[in-house]
């Protein structure tokens, strides 16, 4: 029997570390491609032969990267914490207070979910024209100031948080919104973990909405910074080395984030299900 067991073991070990293998070959592929000279980029050797930082010295003195670096941050940053304000206050309010529409207003917001991003886009420039707000800050971030999937989340999540502990703290005389945020909000600190991460690295990849609303190279994000360096008319040819550079640079704030945050994120990935 325990020798069954080792064997299993043994088994989903190696299978793991395929897996690891697997996924981390294209990042080291990518890191490494980085550290080429453009001519030896396309003798697709694993190892350079020669340490070339040129694309990292192009990067940082001739492109705006670390603006379109900026610019990424922000958008995230701001996204991220308007997303898990509003979309948790909102959850409270659906899943703690009996109000008539209660249920109808739960399945509008349900129902947005169902359109297509490719569908929206269209309206949201529209509106952002009219109301001035085409390559700005706030023409980047208002699609996601608050997102359907947040408020489904949080809703389910606070319906979880007894009803006795927040009548404890109305006799103890909190007002409403002190009870949100004093004892509703830690009692979901996984939930709100995942939402955080899982809405900072969907602001963070954004291509579609930044790539139509920015006009300007000042006000690019680091996703659509990098794609004007994947056309040939980005002087002479596809610069593979540099595209390689920004993006191993653009993975770093992700990479920090899951080792800071890699508990919260395991944890709130497994309560939520989320892949």
């Amino acid at each position: 029997m325990k020798s069954r067991t080792n064997v299993t073991a043994i088994v989903i070990h190696i299978v793991l570390w395929l897996g690891i293998v697997v996924v981390a070959i294209p990042f080291l592929w990518m890191i490494l491609s980085s550290l080429k000279s453009l001519p030896e980029f396309y003798s697709f050797d694993f190892l350079p032969k020669k340490w070339d930082f040129s694309a990292y010295t192009y990067i940082f003195q001739q492109t705006q990267y670390l603006r379109w670096y900026g610019n990424s941050i922000i958008v995230g940053v701001i996204v991220t914490a308007s997303e898990l304000f509003f979309a948790s206050l909102v959850g409270y309010t659906l899943a703690k207070f009996r109000f008539r529409g209660r249920g109808a207003i739960f399945v509008l917001i349900l129902s947005t979910m169902m359109v297509p991003t490719e569908l929206l886009v269209i309206p949201w420039y529209v509106m952002s024209a009219w109301l001035h707000w085409t390559n700005s800050f706030w023409g980047i971030m208002f699609p996601g100031m608050i997102e359907a999937f947040g408020v489904f989340l949080m809703r389910q999540f606070m319906l979880g948080i007894p009803d006795d502990l927040l009548d404890a703290a109305r006799i103890d005389g909190m007002t409403e919104f002190n009870i949100f945020l004093r004892v509703a909000l830690p009692q979901v600190k996984s939930s709100l973990s995942a939402l955080g991460i899982l809405t900072f690295l969907g602001n963070w990849n954004a291509y579609l909405w930044p790539v139509i609303i920015i006009s300007t190279q000042g006000m690019r994000t680091l996703p659509v910074g990098i794609s004007l360096f994947s056309t040939a008319d980005n002087g002479g040819g596809l610069q593979w080395n540099l595209i390689m550079g920004m993006s191993t640079l653009a993975v770093i704030p992700i990479v920090l984030v899951y080792f800071i945050f890699q508990r919260q994120i395991v944890e709130g990935i497994a309560l939520t299900g989320i892949k």
